[in-house]
């Protein structure tokens, strides 16, 4: 399913609630999520506009995900600005119609997925955004995703 203006962006996604579990989030009126967001794009949208849906949607439940992570904000801040960039570069080299992501917290670091890119991650120097995607997470690299391109995977550290 990809993300429309037409669909609600909570029921495009299928996040994984758990309704029981009372927490900072609950508090805030924020959907608890499990551990992850997932997001799917399809190919009807620019590079530009995949990047402005995933980085808006992901920072709407970004703070449930993170809301026992110590220095959630900044977290976040580190987390949507490493998703732009990924998005980003795999909108433009992208290997299959739909564009998916991946966000997960497993409580020492953020994992951001997004794939699939038809070749192999570029160095910085043809793509300058990695420059700081390289700066801001302690590991970077690729795998190959369910069709034929690379899925792009970027590990934060939360300190």
């Amino acid at each position: 399913m990809t993300i429309s203006h037409d669909t609600s962006l909570l029921s495009a996604i299928g996040l994984q609630t758990i309704a029981a579990r009372q927490d900072t989030a609950a508090s805030h009126g924020l959907p608890v999520v499990d551990n992850s967001i997932e997001f799917r794009l399809g190919p009807e949208h620019t590079p530009v506009q995949s990047m402005q849906r995933a980085r808006s949607f992901v920072a709407r439940v970004l703070p449930a995900l993170l809301a026992a992570a110590p220095d959630g904000k900044t977290v976040a801040e580190t987390t949507l600005a490493v998703l732009t960039e990924l998005v980003d570069v795999t909108a433009r080299h992208r290997a299959s119609l739909d564009l998916s992501g991946r966000v997960s917290y497993d409580g020492d670091h953020v994992l951001i997925t997004v794939g699939e890119m038809s070749r192999s991650l570029p160095a910085p120097e043809e793509e300058p955004g990695l420059f700081l995607v390289h700066r801001l997470v302690d590991d970077i690299g690729q795998h190959r995703g369910d069709g034929d391109g690379y899925a792009t995977w970027a590990s934060i550290p939360v300190r």
